[in-house]
Parts: C-alpha cells; structure tokens; sequence
C-alpha cells in the first residue's frame, strides 16, 4: 500500500501549520505541527483499513470516481480525506474538514 499526496494537497498541509497557529487554535507552533503529523500519520496508517465512501458530485472538481473517509481529531473537528484508489496506490486529490466542507457531503 502506498500513499501519494497531490500537489495541492501536500500544500496545504505545509499551509495548515500556520493557519492553525496564526487563527489561534494552538498556543505553540510546535503543537500545531504535531497535530498535521498526526493527521498525515491516521491517514497513511489506516487509509486502507477505513469504511469509504463514494464522494459526492460536489467533490468532482477535485477528480472523477473520488471515494473518502474520515479522521476525527478532536470532539469538533473531522477531517475528510478524498481520494482516487488504484492498484494499491491513495491518491489523495483533497482535505477538508466539517467546518468547511460537511454541507456538502
């Protein structure tokens, strides 16, 4: 099993750091980067163990034939995690979570 990040997504995960400190959600940096290593460390290690989903037609922009799953990382937030699966390999096309993506779905 394999793991792939789009570029996209690998962006914004390096992005998410500062957001969650910069928006106050963390007090130390440090605590904010632990938190995307362990949402990256959920999805790497389980992605292929967890229920999916067929994304909905919303999510289309993102690629066609899209499934996701969920990560919940705390009692407010869960992440969901989009992706195309073949021959053994995620392909992860994007990453949102129930604050800004959950009416969708």
């Amino acid at each position: 099993m394999k793991v792939i990040y789009s570029k996209e997504v690998d962006e914004y995960l390096r992005e998410l750091v500062d957001i969650l400190y910069d928006n106050g959600y963390f007090k130390f940096k440090d605590y904010a980067h632990q938190y995307v290593d362990s949402l990256i460390d959920g999805i790497e290690e389980t992605i292929h163990i967890k229920l999916k989903k067929t994304a909905p037609d919303y999510f289309s922009k993102y690629g066609r034939g899209l499934f996701y799953v969920s990560y919940k990382k705390s009692r407010n937030t869960q992440w969901y995690v989009f992706f195309h699966y073949e021959n053994g390999v995620y392909y992860i096309r994007y990453i949102g979570n129930n604050h800004n993506i959950s009416q969708y779905l």
